[in-house]
């Protein structure tokens, strides 16, 4: 009876176990049974089943196809490379070659970077000075507008070049109409933080702008960049803070 008993515990628990396997699927065909403990748009985190205690690994979630979770539901993150061996790897289809590197997609591409820009301006020095005086505006301006996005290249180590072009209206909250015209050349890290350099063009001055920002993701798919652009001239600086939102593709 006693044996019994420790029978049926003993299958309770592994049932249990066998439960808490997490399938994932790598695009070259690999299946690991392995604990997920995170996915971010960069990376797949988790721990091995058969070492629990063991680190934390790390996968690049462009190498990731899906992931099936012990309660059954999968989450794709990939197309699926397709695996040729032997004499059908030998035959490759006129136009078609080995992957090149860098053409993978990116972990980013599963996020609609462009949309909705709201934020403010600051101007300093001269630049506020000038604009009291010529056009009685305060140096504290709302911003509104649209950030539009273009992905040039992406390195394999992940890091992206971009081209961003961001038009704004600001002084809307005094009764003025500014618009300004942002054309932004840069550079994005694997972990989304950016770097950008390009022309800023209003109806009262032409400048370089200088931007660097970052994007708060959200378990709900919700993304929330947040950037700030610094305008030099008139012997003061024009610092803006953009922040908006941005939703996952599916």
């Amino acid at each position: 009876m006693k044996a019994r008993l420790l029978f049926f515990l003993f299958a309770c628990l592994l049932t249990t176990a066998l439960q808490a396997q997490d399938l994932l699927t790598k695009r070259n065909g690999d299946e690991v049974t392995v604990r997920v403990l995170e996915v971010t748009p960069a990376e797949v985190r988790y721990k091995r089943i058969d070492n629990p205690e063991g680190p934390v690994y790390v996968l690049p979630r462009a190498d990731v196809f899906m992931i099936k979770y012990a309660n059954g539901t999968k989450d794709v993150l990939n197309a699926a490379a397709p695996a040729t061996t032997g004499a059908a790897a030998a035959v490759t289809p006129p136009g078609s070659g080995p992957t090149v590197p860098g053409d993978d997609p990116s972990a980013w591409d599963g996020i609609k970077l462009s949309g909705p820009r709201l934020g403010f301006t600051v101007l300093t020095g001269g630049a506020a000075t000038y604009a009291e005086d010529e056009f009685n505006l305060n140096p504290f301006l709302t911003q509104f507008g649209w950030q539009f996005e273009t992905r040039l290249f992406r390195l394999p180590n992940g890091t992206s070049g971009l081209f961003e072009f961001v038009p704004l209206i600001g002084g809307l909250e005094q009764g003025k109409f500014i618009p300004s015209l942002n054309a932004l050349l840069g550079v994005r890290g694997p972990k989304g933080f950016e770097l950008g350099l390009g022309p800023n063009l209003t109806p009262v001055s032409v400048g370089i702008a200088l931007a660097a920002g970052t994007t708060i993701h959200t378990p709900s798919g919700l993304n929330f960049p947040v950037n700030v652009a610094v305008v030099p001239g008139n012997g003061g600086a024009r610092i803006s803070l953009l922040l908006g939102f941005t939703t996952r593709r599916r």
